[in-house]
């Protein structure tokens, strides 16, 4: 492409703007040297580099750039046996470093568009900690560079302290000789300032005069042998200084070609995060793109005009139509269109995202051609017209199908009849060479020209006759109107010279305006209906959304309420199982003991607080008992209701005189009196649980098995948990767990809960004739 179109479209200002974030000197020279890409494979892979820079800066910041100077000038002096200067060494460290940091900056991000280039970078620990080791950050030889050299700067500030004690007792003795009661320096050596009269007061070298005469420095016998000792010592240290400078040059030498190389990579990568802060400072997109022709910039905001001013505009060409004629008045942002679509594809071709909403199209073009501005030229005794025909003449003779031209006013400063024949003529054979064209126009025949081709459409920037001010929309489909007559009838002209020019003009032409009025009127109306359903439609999806958010804060109640419920549940459980447990043991403990009484009394303590948790988690006591009086007698063997116990018991004896027996509860015998009984009026289930959630007890009568077939794990191991309590507490030594054959889910489920029992002793499944694998046989302890 020419430096021309740059100027022309203001591309020139967007590559200074890119030179000013990027780090290092090379990398502002290249900003300010880029070119657009032809190749839409490079022009992807730059658009996914700056995407990659993008996404790198805003998860682990800038990148680590510490050189800015360019050491590549440095590096071939120390390549061809040059000893390089303190600075020189301190910006090749800096490279070093910069490389070493690179190599850890993305971490596991993926950048796998910039990825060569880090793979590329050499870096030397050992080299890199030598020189900053050398070589302070104000490019001075440091004194851990060498022993010597922290030797012999020992030295010298030992020399230099002597001096200066030296001298402050001549200066205390002298003080009346003395010009300023100072220390100072002349030709490297301590001096004080004599007053010119008493020179010979103080013995010494007169080493400088004031330029007044009035003081002499003079450096005092007394120091003239420190002074030359601290400047033997001044000579060795620039020896060794000059050596180790030279043998960090030669250290350098040895990688020059490729720390080179490494310093064009980094210098590469400081543009693409260039190109990334550019973006993120624009707000810029990545388009996508084709090499078809065709444009679609969705909002695009021209990058030059402030954010506060800019109107975004839609601008799409090549799909439906090939040629773009743009209409409407001065000062409409005519002009500004067509600089914004040359200036994004410049931008996107260079591998720039670009100031457009997401989903922006941009083509690929091998040249992008602008005839715009004045071009006027005294120096060439050039009208304006005529050099804008030298422009588009050079623009006619290079242009083809992978061209995107951009003509304003195409066809002015000359007459209007011969300007409009000329333009139109300049479009079609630029439309049939196949390139994409933008143009801007005030003749009428360019908007007949496009009304009459398929692949030629109207546009217009919208201009608000009521305030006199231009909206900057870009309106395609619509020819626009001068708006001349209604300017001038707002800024005073009188209706009676409007009318007359109006008079003036070809019934043709009014027909035509009065076709567009009809047309603006029209869009007016109908934008106004369409913006009144979008926010109809916004409005419901706002209430849409408020319902939504409600149903899912009731469902999120509800799980809470649920889920806490469980949590309850499972609370009590516990406690009821360690209360049982702690029960059980008591009972089982007066058994041993056969200490009947001492049973009762843990019976009668359990019984105390199930009644107590019945009252307050609403218990109902079991089927089959019957309030009321009790029985005046009973037989051997008949089940009874034992109201204080909440359990059934059998008749064992019969009463004595005093209404006294023995009923069988469960495995204990307990003696009650006639007046703790009450009668049974339906039969209990025959097998109760032992003790159930907070102490209520069932009867304690268990069968030897348990049926888990059809339950899922969770409910079958809080079965077997209950089961194996009861099983113990009626003294059972082996019970038969059926958990069917199936997945063997529940099976395993069920054994491995087993295994960690306390009550269990051991466990096997079931043999020939038990059940089988559908079968857990355990044995209790």
């Amino acid at each position: 492409m020419n430096e021309k179109v740059y100027s022309t479209l203001e591309f020139n200002k967007i590559r200074a703007m890119l030179s000013e974030h990027a780090v290092i000197e090379l990398s502002k020279e290249r900003a300010l040297s880029l070119e657009p890409s032809t190749d839409i494979k490079e022009v992807n892979l730059m658009q996914e580099q700056t995407a990659c820079a993008i996404n790198l800066m805003v998860k682990k910041g800038s990148p680590p750039i510490y050189c800015k100077g360019d050491v590549i000038s440095s590096l071939k002096r120390a390549d061809m046996g040059g000893v390089l200067s303190p600075a020189d060494i301190l910006g090749v460290g800096k490279v070093l470093k910069t490389a070493r940091k690179f190599k850890d900056y993305p971490d596991d991000i993926p950048c796998e568009a910039i990825e060569e280039y880090i793979e590329a970078l050499f870096d030397d620990k050992t080299l890199e900690k030598t020189i900053f080791e050398s070589i302070d950050d104000e490019a001075n030889v440091a004194d851990t560079a060498s022993s010597e050299l922290a030797s012999i700067r020992r030295k010298i500030r030992s020399s230099e302290g002597k001096v200066k004690e030296i001298l402050q007792s001549v200066i205390a003795k002298n003080s009346k000789y003395l010009q300023d009661a100072i220390i100072t320096m002349r030709s490297d050596r301590y001096v004080v300032p004599v007053k010119a009269e008493h020179k010979g007061s103080i013995k010494g070298i007169v080493h400088d005069t004031s330029s007044s005469g009035m003081t002499i420095f003079i450096e005092p016998e007394a120091v003239v042998e420190a002074d030359n000792e601290i400047r033997l010592l001044k000579s060795k240290e620039q020896d060794e200084i000059e050596r180790i400078l030279r043998a960090l040059s030669g250290n350098i030498a040895q990688y020059a070609k490729v720390l080179e190389m490494t310093f064009n990579c980094i210098a590469d990568l400081d543009l693409i995060f260039a190109k990334a802060k550019f973006a993120l400072k624009c707000d810029a997109f990545r388009p996508t793109l084709n090499d078809d022709g065709y444009i679609n910039l969705r909002k695009a905001r021209h990058p030059l005009i402030p954010v506060d001013k800019v109107v975004p505009t839609d601008i799409y060409l090549g799909k439906d139509f090939d040629t773009l004629v743009i209409t409407g008045p001065n000062t409409g942002g005519k002009t500004v269109v067509l600089k914004t679509l040359g200036l994004m594809t410049l931008m996107a071709q260079s591998g720039l995202h670009i100031t457009a909403q997401e989903g922006t199209v941009i083509s690929v073009f091998d040249d992008v051609f602008a005839d715009i501005g004045d071009e006027q030229s005294i120096e060439q005794s050039l009208s304006t017209f005529s050099s804008h025909m030298v422009n588009i003449v050079n623009i006619l003779n290079s242009v083809n199908y992978r061209s995107l031209c951009l003509f304003d006013e195409l066809g002015a400063g000359t007459d209007p009849v011969e300007g409009a024949a000329l333009a139109v003529s300049i479009l079609e054979d630029v439309r049939k060479k196949g390139a994409k064209t933008a143009a801007t126009t005030h003749y009428s025949e360019l908007k007949s020209y496009a009304l009459s081709n398929p692949r030629v459409e109207n546009a217009s920037c919208e201009f608000d006759v009521e305030t006199l001010a231009p909206t900057y929309r870009l309106l395609i489909g619509i020819p626009g109107k001068s708006n001349a007559f209604a300017i001038s009838s707002k800024l005073g002209i009188s209706d009676k010279i409007i009318e007359d020019a109006k008079s003036r003009i070809a019934g043709d032409n009014i027909k035509f305006e009065d076709v567009l009025s009809s047309l603006e009127t029209a869009r007016r109306d109908t934008e106004k209906e369409r913006d009144s359903a979008i926010a109809y439609k916004q409005e419901i999806e706002l209430l849409k959304e408020r319902i939504s958010n409600k149903n899912k804060s009731l469902d999120k109640k509800t799980d809470k309420i649920i889920e806490d419920a469980h949590k309850e549940a499972r609370r009590i459980i516990d406690e009821a199982r360690a209360e049982s447990e702690l029960a059980l043991a008591d009972i089982r403990a007066a058994m041993k003991k056969k200490d009947l009484k001492e049973a009762n009394r843990v019976v009668e303590q359990v019984r105390q607080q199930v009644i107590a948790d019945s009252k307050k988690h609403n218990v109902t006591s079991s089927p089959g008992t019957q309030a009321g009086k009790p029985p005046k007698s009973v037989q051997l063997g008949q089940e009874v209701s034992i109201p204080h116990l909440n359990q059934n018991g059998t008749v064992v004896t019969l009463p004595d005189n005093k209404g006294n027996l023995v009923v069988n509860v469960g495995i204990m015998k307990m003696k009650l009196n006639l007046s703790q009984l009450r009668t049974v009026s339906a039969k209990p289930d025959p097998v109760k649980s032992g003790i159930k959630a907070r102490g209520e007890i069932k009867s304690m009568m268990v069968g030897t098995e348990i049926d888990l077939r059809g339950q899922d794990l969770e409910t079958a191991i809080m079965m077997v948990d209950k089961f194996i309590d009861d099983a113990v507490l009626s003294s059972l030594h082996e019970v038969r767990i059926i958990h069917g054959k199936g997945t063997g889910v529940l099976r395993g489920g069920i054994q491995s809960y087993l295994r960690k029992h306390k009550r269990v002793k051991s466990f096997r499944l079931g043999s020939f004739g038990e059940g089988d694998s559908g079968v857990t046989i355990a044995e209790l302890k």
